[in-house]
């Protein structure tokens, strides 16, 4: 990959490149001091990738991602000297596109140490999102509809109460935004169940189930192994695991697809409706780099049930949403402001 870096510390742009030098196939072909610097040399030569700090004079890591992101965007991870001090910030540049947030490696030596290996495998795991995001459909998508489910979408035998509506939201690049934005327009009589799956590590996870329970009049906290999706209240996907629903009403997790680049995967989420859903649902598709979500909204269409996109000009990175309206995946497509009030009329009109 062609990787800039943006820091204004020698000593961790050092670190930097020897952690990159592990690898051949990774180049740097630009440093910059600050934010406002990492902008030029974006607009010069955009990299495939940007590690960029938070904290910088000039222009901090949350300005300058907000400006790569609206102008020449590309894949930004987070790499920054203390990630749990600077939740906040991480947040903040997660809102405009980051894909994630890792600590700046520690070590100088020539020894490969934990954060040194947490750095690539990161970056990995971004090459493999990059690579693929205009190929086609890879092996090892998440496969379609279970052929042992009958035409009404249902395992044979199993109940369908109406009081059950699931809202199932997949997000991912500009996802916290986006979703903040959608939640609070939500009332707190609002009927439905809402599961959330937002690409995010799991050691953000419960941070942002925080914060965007701060952002909504719904409570939004962590899914649990064995929970129920309970009308009223947001649950988010909270590990590396995949979220899916086990059982018709209960939700689990799972390793498999263990190769997928996107974890938790919106795909793995949104099939598991199809599969074993036993009421009414509701899939949408938010901002992000990449496919994931699109094959499985396109499923949840097919199935019957009601599907949304968010528009191109309200995302922070039309990947997602772009990938699913070319599959013809959504029953409507909408600036993200304008998801809530969909929602209200059908539910609650239903």
């Amino acid at each position: 990959m062609k990787i800039g870096i943006v820091n204004d510390a020698p000593i961790a742009v050092e670190a930097l490149r020897r952690t990159l030098l592990q690898r051949q196939d990774h180049e740097i072909i630009w440093i910059a001091e600050d934010g406002k610097r990492a902008i030029e040399l974006c607009a010069w030569q955009a990299p495939d990738l940007i590690l960029m700090d938070l904290m910088m004079p000039v222009l901090d890591g949350v300005a300058a991602t907000r400006h790569i992101m609206a102008h020449t965007p590309c894949a930004i991870l987070i790499v920054t000297g203390d990630v749990g001090a600077n939740v906040s910030a991480v947040y903040d540049a997660m809102a405009y596109g980051a894909l994630d947030a890792i600590d700046t490696p520690s070590t100088l030596s020539g020894y490969p140490r934990n954060d040194v290996n947490s750095l690539l495998a990161k970056i990995d795991s971004i090459e493999k999102l990059v690579n693929q995001r205009q190929s086609p459909a890879e092996p090892g998508t998440p496969a379609a509809t279970s052929a042992s489910t009958t035409a009404a979408g249902r395992k044979p035998g199993l109940p369908v109460p109406d009081s059950k509506y699931l809202v199932a939201i997949g997000a991912s690049a500009g996802g916290p935004a986006a979703l903040a934005a959608l939640l609070s327009r939500l009332p707190a009589d609002f009927p439905a169940a809402l599961v959330v799956v937002q690409h995010v590590d799991a050691q953000f996870a419960s941070g942002m189930a925080e914060w965007l329970s701060s952002q909504s009049t719904l409570p939004v906290r962590l899914a649990q192994a064995g929970n129920s999706p309970t009308p009223g209240t947001v649950l988010l996907a909270g590990t590396d695991d995949h979220l899916r629903l086990t059982r018709p009403f209960q939700l689990g997790y799972t390793e498999q697809p263990s190769g997928y680049p996107y974890r938790p995967s919106i795909d793995v989420f949104f099939q598991s409706i199809v599969e074993l859903w036993a009421g009414k649902a509701i899939g949408i598709l938010l901002t992000g780099m990449g496919r994931d979500g699109a094959l499985g909204l396109k499923a949840m269409r097919d199935k019957g049930y009601y599907t949304i996109a968010q528009d191109r000009g309200s995302s922070a990175v039309y990947g997602m949403p772009k990938a699913a309206a070319l599959l013809d995946a959504a029953d409507a497509i909408l600036p993200v402001n304008q998801i809530a009030g969909k929602l209200v009329s059908i539910i609650c009109k239903r």
